[in-house]
């Protein structure tokens, strides 16, 4: 579904992937983009990463997303953002339940909340709005979950790519464990918490020799020319679509660089928020479910060994699986 905002005029585009696990669900993304197809694109391409990242995980949900599509130098003051949003909970609305949504890249907590006057099909709304709160914190635990699976952290060397709210607590975490870092963002002011966890800063953390890479920032970072380049053993990290391309998990697997599939590793968020205040989990359940990333991933990647295939391949086999299973299901009731 694409459409103007009645309020603001700008292009609101909801992609519903697949409803055969559950609801679907994914976040609300926030971001200009020079053409409103271009946000379309994104959102089909980002809308099926979630179907694979809830059949992995295990949730009765599907996958979506939204994208905001804001034409370019556009000045997003309070009121147009306020407008949007409202825009966005209409929208979410008019498909009666099938979709909700949470935060993603321009969005946080706060701006569910204003979402939410408008449908109630939202989740991380604020804790004083009687949801779970920013989600970077358990997306964080079940990155840190993988790591461990991994291999033990301690005297490890990790380069991060990216110090932002998920990264920070990656960091700071593994400097806690006795891990080596080597780290870098685009925003100078991170090299003081380089700097307090006693890090390296590196402007050129895609080639640095390290054990593990873990990407934290935007996707798309893995293409055949990065990946040409890289000193590490292995990759796993938050960042979202870290591939350019389906392929280029080839290219990684012909280096015997091993890549945890992003989609597993970065559920930690919407596997806690989802749990508390779409399925009435606990916090203690749904931390207890964050957790358990490290076993899903070991899955993967031992499936993938005795398969002779990519991780890519080993997690996708297991989402079709599962969202085969749930419609047969379906069909034999």
């Amino acid at each position: 579904m694409a459409r103007r905002g009645g309020r603001s005029g700008v292009p609101v585009i909801v992609s519903v992937h697949s409803g055969t696990l559950g609801q679907a669900i994914g976040g609300c993304r926030l971001a200009p983009y020079p053409d409103w197809r271009d946000g379309l694109t994104d959102a089909l391409r980002l809308s099926a990463a979630m179907t694979a990242k809830c059949a992995v995980a295990g949730l009765p949900h599907g996958g979506a997303k939204t994208v905001v599509a804001l034409p370019p130098g556009t000045d997003l003051g309070p009121a147009l953002r306020r407008a949007v949003l409202l825009d966005v909970g209409d929208t979410i609305e008019s498909l009666g339940g099938e979709y909700a949504t949470g935060p993603d890249v321009g969005t946080g907590p706060d701006d569910m909340a204003v979402i939410g006057e408008r449908t109630p099909h939202v989740f991380c709304r604020p804790v004083g709005a009687g949801g779970s709160g920013d989600s970077s914190r358990p997306t964080a635990e079940g990155v840190l979950a993988a790591l461990a699976a991994l291999a033990p952290v301690a005297g490890r060397r990790f380069a991060i790519m990216g110090l932002g709210r998920v990264g920070a607590h990656v960091a700071r975490e593994l400097a806690a464990a006795g891990a080596e870092l080597l780290v870098t963002d685009v925003d100078e002011s991170r090299r003081q918490l380089a700097a307090e966890l006693g890090a390296t800063w590196t402007d050129d953390i895609l080639t640095a020799e390290a054990d593990v890479l873990v990407p934290a920032a935007l996707g798309g970072v893995l293409t055949a020319a990065t990946v040409a380049g890289l000193r590490c053993a292995e990759i796993c990290g938050p960042a979202n679509n870290q591939l350019d391309r389906p392929e280029t998990a080839d290219l990684l697997h012909e280096r015997g660089i091993l890549w945890a599939p992003d989609f597993v590793v970065s559920a930690g968020g919407v596997i806690h928020a989802t749990g508390v205040e779409l399925r009435g989990e606990t916090p203690a359940q749904a931390t207890a479910r964050v957790r358990g990333i490290a076993g899903t991933l070991t899955t993967v990647l031992e499936s993938a060994r005795r398969d002779g295939t990519t991780p890519l391949a080993a997690a996708h086999e297991l989402a079709r699986t599962r969202i085969n299973a749930a419609r047969q299901a379906t069909m034999a009731a």
